[in-house]
């Protein structure tokens, strides 16, 4: 993989952590795709929130901060209409923000268990 592209898809994880983080997402994980032969992207972050209230704001959240910080638009969103699992692709770095009980039916980490997934601590 080409230094600078692997570079960009890794601050791009970090700034969409972190736009999760504002808002208090609960269980966020990091999966790493990149040695995954056929893999569409190089990470997924993934998180919920308790309510779709939570979860439309915490999407709205990763794009402000992605955007103010680095200047990266969402190349597609999907699922704002429910706000039970809204899509963000960044290309690189693919954002899943769900409401807890489409998490855990969908089972992103569980699709994906042979990729090295990072948990992120959560915040105080």
């Amino acid at each position: 993989m080409n230094k600078f592209k692997e570079a960009n898809s890794v601050l791009l994880k970090e700034e969409v952590v972190k736009g999760m983080q504002e808002l208090k997402a609960k269980n966020i994980v990091c999966i790493d795709l990149r040695k995954l032969p056929g893999a569409v992207s190089d990470f997924f972050v993934v998180c919920h929130g308790d309510s779709n209230t939570q979860v439309e704001s915490i999407s709205r959240s990763i794009v402000n901060v992605v955007l103010d910080d680095i200047g990266e638009k969402p190349w597609h969103q999907e699922g704002k209409q429910n706000a039970e699992w809204i899509l963000l692709d960044y290309v690189d770095v693919v954002a899943h923000v769900f409401y807890k009980e489409s998490r855990e039916f969908y089972n992103i980490e569980g699709l994906w268990a042979d990729a090295e997934i990072e948990v992120i601590p959560e915040e105080d």
